[in-house]
């Protein structure tokens, strides 16, 4: 089956203004399907808008299934920055038969643009879709992480994984999915009075990250090292404040500012490793004067700037890029090495395979701050090390 048979083309129409786009205008220079199907071997493109009409799953937010076109109209009006775009638009995934259905479609199209280097751009649709775009990972042959922007644990009361998905417990079948190739789950944004103390009790358990939304005021470069770990991202808009994005039936007054979600994204397109990203839960019938549409498309426009202004400093070749620096516990326990990039100051530090296979496995490169370094020079763990040197065991 192509790719094609998956999707139904954009009403072009619809969203070009009178006079048409500006040649400075996105709009002018994403290659949409419209009349035909985008072709990567004739035309190479980095980026694959993927629009997806489903939200029978996303609890009591009906009629998010709308969302693609709305942030459509306002992405395409936006100005290019200064590098070229290489941007396909694949259209809208189809609702199937079943919920179900639309998942396998999402799955197939990630998986397929994946292994072709390009990054999809999912504009759901509920948060259910971050399962499907999980499982377009499966038959990769990799561990991978992922980091979801929320307000809460999308875990539900149900760990039975045959029940059926949706955006409240998602998570749960991401985490019991066998076989398993989840390494790590980092959930950024995280309000205390949405999560119960057993949902964080099993955070701790199974050694992943979970952010509370305090830790980034007034500091989002917090963020930026938990993003340049992901190899996908899932942004759900009720993590931003309802004053900011009002265009989700579940939105709260509380949440992070439409800054720092631009911010958030343009540290997702910067992540050498980030394989595609998704956003879910908008919802058209909410939003006033289009202000949420607009945002997102705000927070598409800085993925993509970020994306165009990627580094390419993961460590280690050549080496003569790189500061190595070690640090020894107070009980000479381990030596730990850190590694900075001389292009960019950004840290990794290397957590050492327990039980090492081969030379060409002996640690594990996670990305980390200034401030572990800081912390282990005093000869303290960082807990970052500790927590991933666990998951290693």
């Amino acid at each position: 089956m192509s790719l094609i048979d998956f999707f139904s083309p954009v009403d072009i129409q619809k969203i070009t203004p009178t006079n048409g786009f500006y040649a400075s205008q996105l709009g002018a220079h994403i290659a949409a399907f419209s009349a035909a199907f985008p072709n990567h071997e004739q035309q190479p493109f980095d980026l694959a808008i993927v629009g997806v009409m489903e939200d029978r799953q996303a609890i009591d937010n009906p009629g998010c299934s709308l969302a693609p076109d709305y942030v459509r109209e306002k992405l395409y009006a936006l100005y290019c920055g200064d590098y070229p775009l290489k941007i396909a638009d694949l259209g809208n995934i189809r609702q199937g038969e079943r919920a179900l259905d639309t998942y396998i479609a999402l799955k197939t199209v990630v998986e397929e643009l994946v292994k072709k280097n390009i990054v999809p751009i999912i504009i759901g649709g509920g948060q259910d879709l971050t399962y499907s775009q999980f499982m377009g990972y499966e038959r990769l042959e990799q561990k991978v992480d992922l980091v979801v922007v929320d307000s809460k644990f999308d875990l539900g009361e149900d760990a039975d994984p045959d029940h059926q998905i949706n955006s409240q417990n998602y998570l749960t079948n991401i985490m019991l999915h066998q076989p398993n190739y989840l390494f790590n789950f980092s959930n950024i944004g995280y309000q205390t009075y949405f999560v119960s103390q057993d949902s964080l009790k099993t955070m701790d358990r199974l050694y992943f990250d979970a952010y509370r939304l305090g830790v980034f005021a007034n500091q989002m470069e917090q963020a930026e090292p938990i993003i340049r770990n992901a190899d996908l991202l899932s942004f759900d808009i009720g993590a931003i404040r309802a004053t900011d994005a009002h265009g989700n039936a579940n939105a709260t007054p509380n949440g992070f500012y439409g800054e720092e979600a631009c911010q958030i994204c343009r540290y997702a397109g910067m992540s050498d490793k980030l394989t595609s990203i998704g956003f879910y839960e908008f919802n058209p019938a909410f939003d006033q004067n289009g202000q949420t549409a607009m945002l997102l498309s705000q927070m598409i426009w800085y993925f993509i700037d970020g994306y165009y202004n990627r580094k390419k400093d993961f460590p280690l070749q050549p080496k003569s890029a790189y500061i190595i620096y070690r640090a020894s516990l107070h009980d000479d326990s381990y030596e730990l090495v850190f590694i900075k990039s001389k292009k960019t100051d950004r840290w990794w530090m290397q957590v050492p395979y327990p039980n090492t296979k081969s030379a060409n496995e002996r640690f594990h490169l996670v990305p980390c701050r200034y401030e572990d370094y800081l912390m282990a020079i005093e000869g303290d763990m960082p807990d970052l090390w500790w927590r991933t040197f666990q998951k290693l065991t």
